[in-house]
């Protein structure tokens, strides 16, 4: 089954997001249907992506993230900002306690090593939690190239300055939320294309505590 580990934050904070991305949604027709919005039951922070693995060894991989987590302690978040991952993936990002993050994401790494996971090679360097994907052809466009004279060079296209999505990543710039504490991750268990709108269904395999 197709797995990955993850810090999900508590209803109040998505309740808080949720309320943010709502008065956005509710902008310009442009803006709001420049992006295919992730459902909010999908809304977390990958610590790491194991890949297909087979059912006989999911409990192994839970064992492995329990031991690797338990050494860790809690620590605080908060959701701010915003940004986009190869004109297409929007997110918005976290703050506090990242350098303690980083180290549960590389916990999370080494317990699927235990186990012989995939490992996506993906750095987590900057946790974030995505909220949609940018449409086909609503991102960064340019204008024709124009030429200075009939007999000069062409001068390159400029960015068309009304693009969508860069105007829902800068009015979600200014965005945070409340902190919260991170006291375990999930190993969870993704069926793409089986949820709500087309999307994933995630559902939870096990919890790791960080008790340290």
């Amino acid at each position: 089954m197709r797995t990955f580990a993850a810090v999900w934050p508590p209803e109040d904070v998505l309740d808080h997001l949720d309320l943010a991305l709502a008065t956005v949604r509710g902008g310009p027709a442009g803006a709001s249907g420049a992006v295919r919005w992730s459902a909010r039951e999908t809304w977390h922070l990958t610590t790491a992506f194991y890949g297909d693995v087979p059912d006989g060894a999911v409990a192994g991989l839970a064992a492995a993230l329990r031991e690797e987590c338990s050494a860790l302690g809690p620590y605080e978040l908060a959701l701010r900002g915003a940004g986009v991952f190869s004109h297409r993936t929007v997110w918005v990002g976290a703050t506090g306690a990242v350098d303690a993050h980083r180290v549960l994401t590389t916990a999370c790494g080494a317990a699927g090593e235990q186990v012989g996971a995939h490992d996506d090679g993906r750095a987590r360097e900057r946790p974030h939690l995505t909220i949609g994907r940018a449409r086909p052809g609503s991102g960064t466009q340019r204008r024709p190239l124009r030429r200075r004279s009939p007999r000069g060079p062409a001068r390159p296209g400029e960015p068309v300055p009304d693009d969508p999505v860069a105007s829902l990543v800068r009015a979600l710039a200014v965005y945070e939320g409340p902190r919260w504490t991170v006291g375990s991750v999930l190993l969870v268990e993704s069926r793409p294309g089986e949820g709500r709108g087309g999307g994933p269904l995630y559902r939870t395999l096990a919890e790791a505590p960080l008790l340290g």
